[in-house]
């Protein structure tokens, strides 16, 4: 994007809004600034008028978002009221025209929320926080879900994970302006990685999900969980509870979109990541959680979180010293 004047950054707020969501990337905007960039950053709500956050701050703005010009940059930031109930018409008639008028538009976490209600996320792919990225691809189906993603990019929109990854998106936003050189220099001063490794499934909560619902999965769910290194093949499952091959197979397909093989590998891979949470080595790990190897273990890591188990664990291992 060409440096021609000064950048006007909008950042949209409303009533619930995440303080987060709009202090995260104001925050690398600004600082960007001091190392030589110009963008000019305004809250807007709906109305005009002062809004209150989430936390019960109140927000003063500095005016409503319709009448302002375009903008070069559209920030949309998130709230938790949104996955849990439908966007409101006001907010949505509020952002669709200047959306399609900016030069590019961008949703902090459930952010995508209200960019998905106003059409702009049609066709396109996206992301949104973990919890709900599910419950985003359900309510609009005309936008491709990433659930892994720390930020999206889809031609001139953005779409980020939870919170903090507004400051991810924010610096990639500021290195497309201006180059990695500065938005290095921005990072090292919010002391923030300029890009996080892996997606954000490493934040996440365990895979199993829900319990399956058939007696006979629920079996092999406290099977393996009680000896995670036992024979788990296709064929001693299916033994187990005196099932065929087919009929195990098929369970698995219809009830949980899975393989057997699949399923007791995420299990495996959930004790696992809480071996690693209470300080044991990865090659301990590994062995307690049934892998017949640290090796198995780092591919599944891999696979999974692109990341390994040793990175794994410096990040989420306790904070005490």
């Amino acid at each position: 994007m060409p440096n021609t004047g000064p950048h006007r950054v909008a950042i949209l707020v409303y009533d619930g809004v995440t303080l987060l969501d709009v202090a995260g990337p104001a925050e690398v905007f600004k600082e960007a600034n001091r190392f030589g960039a110009d963008y000019r950053i305004v809250l807007l709500s709906p109305t005009g008028a002062e809004v209150t956050s989430s936390l019960g701050v109140r927000m003063a703005v500095d005016g409503a978002i319709s009448a302002e010009p375009a903008f070069d940059t559209l920030l949309v930031a998130g709230s938790d009221r949104y996955p849990r109930a439908q966007v409101p018409a006001g907010l949505v008639d509020a952002v669709r025209v200047p959306a399609g008028a900016a030069g590019r538009v961008a949703s902090i976490c459930t952010g995508a929320f209200v960019l998905a209600a106003a059409g702009v996320l049609d066709g396109k792919r996206a992301t949104t926080h973990w919890q709900v990225a599910h419950q985003l691809a359900a309510r609009y189906p005309a936008c491709r879900v990433e659930p892994d993603a720390i930020y999206v990019r889809d031609g001139n929109t953005y779409t980020s994970a939870g919170v903090t990854a507004g400051i991810d998106l924010a610096l990639a936003l500021v290195e497309e302006d201006h180059g990695p050189d500065l938005a290095r220099d921005v990072a090292r001063a919010l002391v923030v990685y300029m890009q996080r490794a892996g997606g954000q499934s490493q934040f996440s909560a365990p895979l199993q999900g829900p319990p399956p619902r058939s007696a006979a999965l629920r079996t092999v769910t406290d099977v393996v969980t009680a000896n995670p290194r036992g024979d788990f093949s296709l064929t001693e499952l299916a033994r187990h509870l005196n099932v065929s091959t087919r009929q195990l197979t098929r369970l698995f397909h219809d009830e949980l979109s899975t393989t057997p093989a699949r399923y007791v590998e995420n299990i495996r891979f959930d004790l696992a990541r809480a071996l690693l949470d209470q300080g044991h080595t990865a090659t301990r790990a590994a062995i307690l959680a049934g892998f017949p190897s640290y090796e198995s273990l780092r591919r599944v890591f891999a696979r999974k979180l692109s990341i390994s188990p040793a990175a794994y664990q410096r990040r989420f291992s306790t904070a005490r010293r």
